[in-house]
């Protein structure tokens, strides 16, 4: 991690997401008053002062259970636990000193690692409720609110006497960020589980087990990524509860939030509807894009049929031509390489720069090899020069005499020569054409 971390863990229910999101000051963590809601870790930057951390909010801490999500989230917390410089262990002033309470405070006295006390859900710092929380043995309580604020500037004090001091950094290329795509259900988690080579996102067979949007930083062959595990998006008349309408708009949030959006399929069905709308709201963004299609160990080991199933992903994205298509299997480990590969040379195509003297080169180039064509009365198309303002996605600003004697036949043409000449592979470009303006030239 860039930055140390500082981990929430506590039991369920005690208001964990409530202070997650309070500490970074947004809505990340879907806050909701039932247990469980939380299933997976959520990764986030914030700072206070003049340092900056990563804090993650874990699922809920509850012991010597047999369900199998409260069983795997668990672990989720015990990990961070092994990864965090500084906990701040969570209970409930509501509820007291339960038993669940005393044997993770067990486990965390044990774990030898900083711990904060943070008494949750108390008006009163001076609430008697609050002092019963010494038996725990962890030090001084901080009393909270994390629904309204209270105590939350002391408690960041406390964390920043407990951070490591900072070190020099060598100053590294921006992190790309990554939103993993898909309908529930597909391998999202798996994938990132193979790609993080670790359990970090809880995989379960039910549909819609990832119910956040879970910001996830890496570091491999020396560059830095964010991986951004979107949760299903499920069709509009299948959302009834309001957590799983919060985690589709979540899951396009995620989408605007990235750089690159790899768009899971699934190897052993057919590309629908609902996996086109992800593929074209990304196009919509300009956001960069590359296709996984998973669970490829489970096709049929002959070459026709390989062939018949990344064919019918092309046809179904046709209208995305510049996206790659990697055939994967997070079980088997195949592919993970080759779509990390396609994931950095889309990321660096969608920032890429051109000067204006090649743009023009090739824009000319381009105009003398295949002329616009003429309107009803005889009138050409004629492009006088054309710039790059922006990146994120490449754009292009082509002035001419005309917008309107550009069909989008011709601008299709000159999107195609502007890839071959530039590799803008993986990313959407913006086209624009504007009317120049009497009396100027060339640029």
């Amino acid at each position: 991690m860039p930055h140390p971390l500082v981990a929430i863990v506590g039991r369920p229910n005690v208001g964990k997401s409530a202070l997650f999101n309070r500490l970074i000051g947004r809505r990340m963590a879907i806050v909701e008053d039932r247990p469980g809601i939380t299933r997976d870790r959520l990764y986030a930057e914030t700072s206070w002062g003049a340092r900056a951390f990563t804090l993650v909010d874990t699922g809920g801490f509850v012991t010597d259970s047999v369900e199998s999500i409260t069983a795997q989230v668990r672990v989720q917390a015990e990990r961070a636990i092994h990864e965090a410089d500084v906990i701040l262990f969570v209970v409930d002033a509501k509820d007291g000193v339960l038993p669940e309470d005393r044997e993770v405070a067990q486990r965390l006295r044990e774990g030898r690692r900083p711990v904060i006390l943070v008494v949750n859900k108390t008006d009163d710092p001076s609430h008697p409720g609050v002092y019963e929380f010494y038996e725990l043995g962890l030090g001084d309580p901080f009393a909270v609110s994390a629904t309204h604020g209270l105590g939350i500037n002391d408690l960041l004090d406390a964390v920043l006497t407990l951070l490591p001091e900072p070190t020099p950094e060598v100053e590294a290329a921006e992190a790309i960020r990554v939103a993993i795509a898909g309908r529930p259900n597909v391998g999202k988690s798996s994938l990132i589980n193979a790609i993080l080579g670790e359990e970090r996102v809880i995989v379960d067979a039910t549909p819609g087990t990832t119910r956040d949007a879970i910001d996830t930083p890496f570091r491999l062959g020396g560059r830095e990524f964010i991986l951004v595990d979107t949760a299903g998006l499920r069709r509009k008349a299948r959302i009834d509860e309001r957590v799983e309408r919060y985690s589709a708009g979540r899951a396009l949030g995620a989408i605007d939030r990235a750089d690159v959006v790899v768009l899971i399929l699934d190897a052993g069905e057919p590309v629908v509807e609902q996996d086109q709308e992800i593929a074209r709201y990304a196009r919509e963004r300009g956001r960069a894009f590359v296709a996984a299609v998973s669970k490829w160990d489970l096709v049929s080991d002959t070459p026709m049929l390989h062939k018949g199933a990344l064919d019918r992903v092309k046809t179904a994205l046709r209208f995305a031509p510049y996206a790659a298509i990697v055939a994967t299997s997070a079980t088997k480990r195949w592919g993970i390489p080759e779509l990390l590969d396609r994931v950095v040379q889309a990321a660096e195509a969608h920032t890429r720069r051109v000067a204006t003297g090649p743009l023009n080169r090739v824009i000319e180039a381009a105009e003398e090899a295949h002329n616009p064509p003429a309107d009803r009365g005889g009138k050409q198309g004629k492009i006088y020069y054309a710039t790059q303002p922006a990146v994120k996605p490449p754009t292009v600003v082509c002035f001419v005499n005309d917008p309107e004697l550009f069909p989008d036949e011709y601008r299709r043409y000159l999107e195609n020569r502007l890839r071959e000449a530039f590799d803008f592979a993986g990313t959407p470009i913006r086209l624009q054409f504007r009317r120049r303006e009497r009396g100027k030239g060339a640029a």
